[in-house]
Order: structure tokens, then C-alpha cells, then sequence
């Protein structure tokens, strides 16, 4: 049996009344493998154990099967947890600690024939007479999945099971634990920073930052439809190029979107989405480009919605079938670590500070762009002529492209690419996609 688990604007808040989880709301379906995904300190693994019952819910409401659970005690839930420090008792051999949580349920069965039957399955009867001391990494994190698998539960909660592993052996259980889980068709919730494992498994992910749910929906969507900057940043290797760009629409010309010392001009007659920008004209937007929206081509070759632009060989990178070349090509970069954070709810009013800003402020917005790399952030609206930011470390380029290792470039060429508009991202000041397929439509008063 497989379970429907439904959270609906739960929260959870420790010292200091800091919330920690914020109103988040999700419907995750019977045998569906959802995954949660966000930096460390976003509330992942703390929905996970409101969820398992072993953190209680300040407020909101959690549902399974439809039947009110808030109240109900992590025994009577029916769900496994796998732990990422992998939690095995050191006194007992493999056998036992898979045999273990079934000993407790049914003092009286013998717990020999499902152990059997689940070491069979992960391929470890050899390890079941070992102890956790006996097996590598990789061998106590399997047993581990064999002591959730074993007591056949309705739901698996993984909190970032794989993140002690080397990356050779994390990338081979990431293949096993998405068959175990299509065999067994059970719930699965799997808690990760690393979006390349929430890529690969997730039949659908939801993305968190700062407690708050930034999107949720099929790994290919996420990519291709970020909902803000933030999701657009953390989704895809290598990062999404980020610009400041600046909308220029003028009624006798054609629309353009500068870029410092180079501009975009989106071809006529202008698409649905691109028509939307000129409610932004005037006004700084962020553009984010894929590495592969861009290709190294010459002008003349451009296929229909590609525009030209040029770029200096700042910095390659070879990874064996490709190539990550960093060009600079005078755009200003855009990551904005305030557009990053969730944005506040209206209906809770934002505190008043000062200008300067408190030392204590201050020292948080600097560890909060050091997190995010070098930045240059948007000018606050209406200020005129800001002050020269302080010097940041050098950035290898503004623009990052994948191209085939076929193609022989140099530091210090100049270089003809093409940008395909087609996929062309442009978020406005709030950090919310207008382009393509914007959530809303934005208003004239904005």
C-alpha cells in the first residue's frame, strides 16, 4: 500500500519565533518520488521530519490518505526514513539491523525470510553478518535502504542519503534507488542540495528557499519555466547566465535590450512574450541565457531568432565532450542575492531600516553576496548616481557557452556568437519571470 500525503500551509518556527518552514503548501501523490530541493538552511529536511512526525507542526495542516495527521505518532504513520548519517546500530550485524524495526512491530514473527528476500534485492547477502564497522560506505548506506525497505512501508523519507558518498559510488545508487523505487511503487520524498540528483530521480521537484516554496512542478519544467531568479540560478550545470539589461522600446524602432556595451534586438514582428517587455521599458531587467541558447557562429549564419553578439576568451574549461568557454563580453552580471531570497508576503509588513543599515545588516547582505559569488546587485528604484560599489574578486567572464572540444579557441580571441531569443529568459526587478510564458501579466503601474 502506498500513501497521498498532503501538507497545507504548515509551518515551523524555532527560537526567536524565526520561521524556519513558511505556509508551505504541496500535494504529493500515492507512489509519486518527489523531491526537495534547496541550499542547506531551507527547511528541507525539517518538512521531512514534520512529515515523519519526529518535529510537531506549529501550524498548518498535514493530511494522509486524507485523515488528519498533525497529532499522529511516527509509529502509526507507516513511513521508513532513511538518514543521511545512516544511523545503523554498531553492536548489531547487517541482518539485524535490517531485522531490527521488524522485531518490534511483530515481536513474535521471524523477521528471516523479508530480510532474506530484501538483502536478495539490494544485492548484499554477502554483508549480512558483517557490522557497520566491516562496510565501506556505500555497503552501510545500502543496508541502511534495506531496514526501510524491509518493513514494507506506505511512504520513504530520504534526508540526503548519498551526500557522504564519493561521487563515483553517489551516482550508481542514484541509478539503484530510482529502479528500487519504480519496483516498488511506494511514496518516496528525497531531500537534497545537489539538483543534479533532484533532476535525474524526481518525478516532480519542489524547490524551497528560506522555508518558503519557490516552485514545484516536473524536473523539465523547472529548467525550462523557472518561475524567479532563484530557481533559475540553482537549476542547471554550468549556472544560468545572469545580465543586467536595460529595455529600450521606442515607438518608431525597434525593441531592444541593452547589455552595457552591447544590445539584443529582438526581431519583428515581436513575439507575444517580447511584446509584454515593453511595459518594462525603461527599466533595468535581469537576462538570463542557458549556455547552450548561445553557440559560436558568425553572423552570417544565423538562423531565424538568433541575434549577433561578440566575445573576448576570458577563460576555457575541458571537460572531454565539451567545452565551457568564458567569454567577456561587456555585460554587467546580474545575480541579485535579495532577488534570490523569497519575497516577503504582503500581508506581513516588512520592517523599517535605515539607509546605512546596522552593522549587523550590513554583515549579513556581504556573507549573503559571498554565498552567491561575485554580484553586482540592481540600483534601489529611485536612487540617482550610487556610489561606486568596492572592488570584488575578477569574474573569468560574463558569459559562459558549451561548444564541442572540435572547435579550437585561445584566451584572448574575439569571438562571433549567436543567441538564440527563442530561449531568452528575462526576469523584472522583483526577481519574477516576464519572458517567456510570464505567471501573470504585469501591470502598467508596476
Amino acid at each position: 500500500m502506498t500513501r497521498a500525503i498532503t501538507l497545507h500551509d504548515v509551518s515551523k518556527a524555532y527560537t526567536r519565533g524565526v520561521r524556519v518552514v513558511d505556509r508551505l503548501s504541496l500535494d504529493i501523490a500515492p507512489g509519486e518520488f518527489l523531491v526537495l530541493l534547496g541550499p542547506s538552511g531551507c527547511g528541507k529536511s525539517t518538512v521531512l521530519r514534520m512529515i515523519a512526525g519526529l518535529e510537531d507542526i506549529d501550524e498548518g495542516l498535514l493530511f494522509l490518505d486524507g485523515e488528519y495527521g498533525n497529532d499522529l505518532p511516527p509509529s502509526e504513520r507507516d513511513m521508513a526514513m532513511v538518514f543521511q548519517n545512516f544511523a545503523l546500530y554498531p553492536s548489531m550485524t547487517s541482518r539485524d539491523n535490517i531485522g531490527f524495526p521488524l522485531r518490534i512491530e511483530a515481536p513474535g514473527a521471524d523477521p528471516a525470510p523479508r530480510v532474506d528476500a530484501t538483502a536478495r534485492m539490494l544485492g548484499i547477502e554477502d554483508l549480512l553478518d558483517r557490522f557497520p564497522a566491516q562496510l565501506s560506505g556505500g555497503e552501510r548506506q545500502r543496508v541502511a535502504m534495506g531496514r526501510a525497505i524491509a518493513r514494507h512501508p506506505s511512504a520513504f523519507l530520504m534526508d540526503e542519503p548519498l551526500s557522504n558518498l564519493d561521487a563515483k559510488l553517489r551516482n550508481h545508487l542514484r541509478a539503484e534507488i530510482a529502479q528500487l523505487t519504480r519496483e516498488l511503487g511506494v511514496t518516496t520524498v528525497y531531500v537534497t542540495h545537489d539538483q543534479s540528483e533532484a533532476m535525474s530521480l524526481g518525478d516532480r521537484v519542489a524547490v524551497l528557499r528560506g522555508g518558503v516554496l519557490q516552485q514545484v512542478d516536473t524536473p523539465r519544467t523547472v529548467y525550462a519555466l523557472p518561475n524567479n531568479v532563484f530557481v533559475a540560478a540553482f537549476i542547471g550545470t554550468p549556472r544560468i547566465n545572469l545580465l543586467r539589461g536595460l529595455v529600450r522600446a521606442p515607438l518608431d524602432g525597434a525593441m531592444t535590450i541593452s547589455l552595457g556595451k552591447q544590445f539584443l534586438r529582438l526581431p519583428e514582428p515581436l513575439s507575444l512574450d517580447h511584446q509584454l517587455l515593453r511595459v518594462q521599458q525603461g527599466r533595468e531587467v535581469i537576462v538570463g541565457l542557458r549556455s547552450e541558447a548561445v553557440r559560436i557562429a558568425k553572423p552570417s549564419a544565423a538562423r531565424p531568432g538568433e541575434v549577433a553578439l561578440t566575445g573576448l576568451v576570458e577563460h576555457l574549461e575541458f571537460q572531454g565532450h565539451e567545452v565551457l568557454v568564458h567569454f567577456n563580453t561587456g555585460s554587467r552580471p546580474a545575480v541579485v542575492p535579495e532577488l534570490e531570497a523569497p519575497r516577503q508576503r504582503s500581508d506581513r509588513p516588512a520592517r523599517r531600516r535605515r539607509r546605512e543599515g546596522t552593522v549587523l545588516e550590513r554583515l549579513r547582505e556581504r556573507a549573503g553576496a559571498l554565498r552567491a559569488g561575485s554580484v553586482a546587485t540592481l540600483d534601489e528604484p529611485g536612487r540617482q548616481d550610487p556610489a561606486p560599489a568596492p572592488a570584488e574578486p575578477r569574474v573569468a567572464g560574463d558569459l559562459i557557452v558549451r561548444t564541442t572540444p572540435d572547435i579550437r579557441l585561445r584566451q584572448g580571441m574575439q569571438v562571433p556568437l549567436l543567441v538564440d531569443l527563442a530561449h531568452l529568459f528575462v526576469f523584472d526587478q522583483h526577481g519574477e519571470r516576464i519572458c517567456p510564458n510570464p505567471e501573470r501579466l504585469p501591470e502598467l503601474e508596476e
